[in-house]
């Protein structure tokens, strides 16, 4: 067993090399599926921990095994590594050397918080009762990055499958600094996308009446599927419909021949996700053609519900109060509306996916949200997110092994 204590003054001791390497990757943010440099930054920061790494074929993933020196079951733990789009604004010393792009949702944090947990299980790795698969993913911000690395392989790392997963995500806002946070079952939204096309025929704005104006019913469309969730969908499993944008038209007083929208729609049951796929559809087929037009609607399924098993819940939430104190931890009481991709490694075996509040300032209320361009977290909590990653890791194999 490693001695009590030992992984917290591990932690605490390189807390200072975990800020240089986050302060790096937050210079040098990259998007998407593809991020070369975060990989090879990655990679030299693994570099002498005796694991076993392979990268992906389809992104720029990085997988680590990191052997344990008893047999015993794998577990995984996973960092997300991708930035956004986003010019940042935060004023920092440290700030995004890429123009338009940024690490507004702290990933650059997540990488150097499982970096140091990957550091802390290898110096006591002899003591540990199985394997540790660490997923370091390319592309969560839309991309399904952990799409393509359950397609290559990474529960099975390990040569068989993970018997438990974990991950973490910081918050700029919403919690205060150094809280730690989750719920069993429903933890955050679905993310789909309805793309809608009204197709009419065009003519002079003067004219209406010689003319079918798509613009006319597409703003339509858009007040109804705002009525449909309110009408047909629990207030209780609840469903969020926003439309982002809309495009038709060149000139005020030409009616063009069609019309467009994009909405991003949140579910929070499978029940529900499935209902908002045909129910929006069916609308804006049946509306265009009540006005004599045609509508063309796209559902497209991007994230599934993010659903934590209420077994692994309870101990990671266990191991959060026990390793920093009841204070430092607070039940999620309602999900929250953001998706996430790591939904797709928890449909495949249980786990637990948490919070960490990381907010700069006291007002954690008022803060700037992840996604801001003037979004910041604090340095502070990298030495507890390691922590908290190699105990769930060290526990959980633990608990499985004796299982």
């Amino acid at each position: 067993m490693i001695r009590s204590g030992a992984l917290r003054e591990d932690a605490e001791a390189m807390q200072d090399e975990l800020v240089q390497l986050r302060h790096a990757l937050h210079r040098r943010p990259e998007v998407g599926l593809q991020l070369p440099w975060t990989q090879e930054t990655v990679l030299s920061a693994l570099d002498g921990l005796g694991l076993e790494v392979s990268t992906g074929t389809e992104l720029t993933s990085v997988t680590a095994v990191l052997r344990g020196g008893r047999p015993g079951p794998a577990v995984l733990l996973r960092g997300d590594m991708d930035a956004l789009p986003v010019q940042e604004q935060t004023g920092v010393d440290y700030t995004s050397q890429v123009d338009g792009t940024m690490h507004a949702c702290g990933h650059d944090l997540h990488t150097a918080m499982l970096v140091g947990a990957a550091r802390l299980l290898s110096a006591h790795r002899e003591s540990l009762a199985g394997d540790v698969v660490l997923m370091f993913q390319p592309g969560e911000e839309g991309w399904d990055g952990a799409g393509y690395m359950l397609r290559e392989g990474v529960l099975d790392a390990a040569g068989s499958r993970v018997t438990s997963a974990y991950g973490m995500h910081v918050m700029s806002a919403m919690s205060p600094r150094g809280e730690f946070t989750t719920r069993p079952g429903t933890l955050m939204a679905a993310s789909d996308e309805l793309r809608v096309t009204v197709r009419g025929s065009g003519g002079h704005g003067s004219a209406p009446h010689l003319a079918r104006d798509p613009i006319s019913v597409a703003a339509q469309l858009i007040g109804d599927l705002q009525t449909m969730v309110t009408r047909q969908f629990d207030v209780f499993d609840p469903v969020v419909l926003t439309v982002g944008l809309f495009s038709g038209g060149t000139k005020r007083n030409i009616i063009p021949d069609e019309a467009t929208f994009q909405a991003t729609v949140r579910t929070f049951s499978a029940e529900a996700r499935e209902r908002m796929r045909v129910a929006s559809v069916r609308l804006c087929e049946s509306v265009a053609a009540g006005y004599g037009l045609e509508a063309e609607a796209l559902y497209l399924e991007e994230y599934p519900v993010t659903v934590n098993d209420p077994t692994h819940t309870a101990f990671a939430a266990g191991v959060a109060q026990e390793v920093f104190g009841e204070e430092r931890y607070a039940p999620k009481v309602y999900p929250q509306s953001g998706s996430e991709d790591f939904s797709r490694v928890l449909a495949e075996v249980p786990g637990c996916y948490l919070f960490l509040g990381a907010a700069v300032g006291e007002d954690h209320a008022t803060a700037p949200n992840n996604h801001s361009p003037r979004a910041e977290f604090s340095d502070a909590v990298l030495s507890d997110g390691a922590l908290l990653h190699a105990e769930l890791a060290v526990r959980a194999l633990e608990r499985d092994a004796a299982a």
